[in-house]
Order: C-alpha cells, then sequence, then structure tokens
C-alpha cells in the first residue's frame, strides 16, 4: 500500500481533505491531475465535493478520514 498523501486544502477548516496517491501516480503526477480535476469542477457552478471525489475514486485515489486538531485561539 502507498502511504503517500495528499493535503487539499481550503479556506474552511471542515472543508479541508486527505487524499491517498495511488502508487501508480508519481507525487507530481497526482499533484497536476488533482488540482486540474478540481479546477474543472470549479467551473461548473453546481459541483460538490461529492463531485470530486468520486473523480478522484475513479482513479484509485482514496479518501482518507483524519481528525484536525484543536484551535489554538
Amino acid at each position: 500500500m502507498n502511504n503517500n498523501l495528499m493535503v487539499l486544502p481550503a479556506t474552511d477548516p471542515k472543508n479541508i481533505r486527505l487524499v491517498r496517491i495511488p502508487s501508480d501516480f508519481e507525487e507530481h503526477e497526482a499533484y497536476r491531475y488533482v488540482t486540474g480535476l478540481i479546477a474543472k469542477a470549479e467551473q461548473s457552478s453546481d459541483y460538490d465535493w461529492d463531485d470530486i471525489s468520486d473523480l478522484l475514486e475513479e482513479k484509485d485515489f482514496e479518501i482518507v478520514e483524519f481528525t484536525l486538531g484543536p484551535l489554538l485561539d
């Protein structure tokens, strides 16, 4: 199993996502693929995370559950 992970940042912390990169992708290829996919989805006014995650999972990216640490306020 590949242990390369990619953080998909967001302005709202609850929208941050973590995905496992498939072993047949190099890091730079995965970055280009994911950013291109998100840019394409953003061109549509009615996209949501489920649309993006479905496309990622079709290419064997795995959505990883994680817990974001507490706020430091």
